[in-house]
């Protein structure tokens, strides 16, 4: 008599989906388990952010585009799908900050906005002299309260102060989340900064001591290796790499799960064409308010409803070399909020990812819409690439109008961690093992924005499955091979 299969189905085809799928096909190939996968995706296409447009020798990311290299696990997954090969760090290059209308370097040795060297944290004319004096009583400031969440804005404003949060903090950490630093939560976006408050008192000190070790200087004119990583044929390529190592069968685009529902020991999914199917155990890989929609009659999830999420867009535009007059030497620049700019970062894209533009062209990729700031990503495109080109021709010069554009609208794409979040995800994955057991949840929703992020809850995901489905097999009486 054959053995009966379990059944685990996906719901989200982004990558923290796609790596579970991934992850869950290899473990049973290898151990040879009676489980069978399903992967369901809503659109069309699998994927999610991870969208790349090849046109006329461009390669333009519409959303990420690149990851951090020392977040090792998705050069891990590259490696296992046949990509490594395609991985391209960055190119290096001075990084600006855009207040009062004036392009600032980044002060040297400032990590994510922490100063961790005096001299060019005093020569920069990024604060006023009150502004540095102010960011100097880090020093004799204590301790924040032991375990407490609190908003980065918060944190960040005790220990500097106002300026250097306004004018250098927070438009490097709210650029990673479209958010406001006001409302983010510490513990769930940079913990480390508490930890190393929590360790030396003082942040400056201790961002210093805990800095990694700069590599030593590469020899025979090697450059030096950038901080990301990219793929030479776009991030979209890496997700087409994962699809096709997964079995074609285990893949059902284009419907919508609309319900899940608990039916004695295993789960009912109600899809938007009105097909049942039957699940012992389920990974959500959707964003929050979905996952809420899907699971509306578990109250627990309902907490949910109220994470905000940001709509932002990118704004990719094309120039022949010429069209540049004042050619920046550097890779991009962020945008203060005191400013009178819409756009909130540039990356200058040809000079930061070399692969990415024809010789004698330049690629300039920009960013609009962030927390209280997003009617402008329902703007027609025309008026979007006005706007954007006002903003950039008062600090470039630019001369010409694009070759192209190409506009990337994300409507409530970027989940907000407001304060609280961490417990919230704690109440909920308590109620879930007690109420749904064997409903997992993975994605930007919940433990990183990230890929990279996104990955490991992906892994973590695949590994509560089959821990699961181990135990009720050993509950029941059934035995795997």
């Amino acid at each position: 008599m054959a053995e009966e299969k379990h059944k685990i189905i996906i719901i989200g085809g982004g990558i923290a989906g796609l790596t579970s799928a991934f992850y869950l096909q290899k473990a049973i190939h290898e151990h040879n388990l009676p489980i069978e996968i399903q992967l369901i995706e809503a659109s069309h296409r699998l994927g999610g952010k991870m969208q790349t447009v090849i046109r006329d020798g461009y390669t333009i990311e519409r959303g990420p585009d690149s990851f951090l290299a020392r977040k090792t696990s998705i050069t891990r997954l590259a490696r296992e799908v046949g990509m490594e090969d395609q991985l391209v760090h960055n190119s290096t290059g001075k990084s600006f900050v855009l207040v009062n209308e004036k392009l600032h370097s980044m002060p040297g040795g400032s990590i994510m906005g922490i100063p961790t060297e005096v001299g060019p944290f005093l020569t920069t004319g990024l604060f006023s002299i009150p502004g540095k004096l102010r960011a100097a009583a880090d020093f004799i400031l204590p301790r924040s309260e032991s375990g407490k969440d609190q908003s980065l804005g918060e944190f960040f404003r005790r220990r500097l102060g106002d300026e250097v949060v306004e004018n250098l903090i927070e438009p490097l950490l709210s650029g990673i989340y479209a958010g406001d630093i006001d409302q983010l939560s510490l513990m769930s976006t940079f913990p480390q900064f508490y930890e190393v408050e929590q360790k030396y008192r003082s942040l400056i000190i201790g961002m210093k001591k805990s800095a990694p070790t700069q590599p030593k200087k590469p020899e025979n004119n090697e450059k030096v290796k950038g901080a990301f990583l990219t793929f030479k044929t776009g991030l979209q390529s890496f997700a087409e790499a994962i699809e096709a190592k997964l079995n074609k069968r285990s893949i059902l685009k284009g419907h919508r799960v609309d319900k899940v529902t608990k039916v004695g020991n295993k789960y009912e999914v109600y899809l938007n064409n009105g097909e049942t199917l039957v699940a012992d155990s389920i990974i959500a890989a959707t964003p929050h308010k979905i996952t809420q929609a899907m699971f509306a009659e578990y109250s627990f999830f309902d907490p949910l409803k109220s994470v905000p999420s940001t709509s932002v867009a990118t704004v990719a535009l094309a120039f022949p070399k010429e069209a540049v007059k004042n050619d920046i030497d550097g890779t991009g620049f962020v945008v203060s909020r005191n400013s009178d700019y819409s756009i909130t970062a540039c990356t200058w894209t040809h000079k930061k990812w070399a692969h990415s533009t024809p010789e004698g062209k330049v690629l300039l990729r920009c960013y609009v819409g962030r927390s209280g700031d997003e009617t402008i990503v329902d703007l027609s495109d025309d008026r979007i690439i006005k706007i954007v080109l006002d903003d950039l021709k008062k600090t470039m010069d630019i001369t010409m109008n694009p070759d192209f554009a190409i506009i990337s609208r994300w409507k409530n794409s970027m989940p907000q961690y407001t304060v609280g979040h961490k417990q919230r995800l704690i109440d909920i994955d308590k109620q879930l093992k007690t109420e749904l057991p064997g409903i997992f949840l993975a994605g930007s929703s919940y433990g990183g924005v990230g890929l990279p992020d996104c990955i490991d809850q992906g892994e973590a995901a695949v590994k509560d499955v089959l821990d699961y489905l181990k135990r009720k097999d050993t509950s029941t009486g059934a035995v795997h091979k």
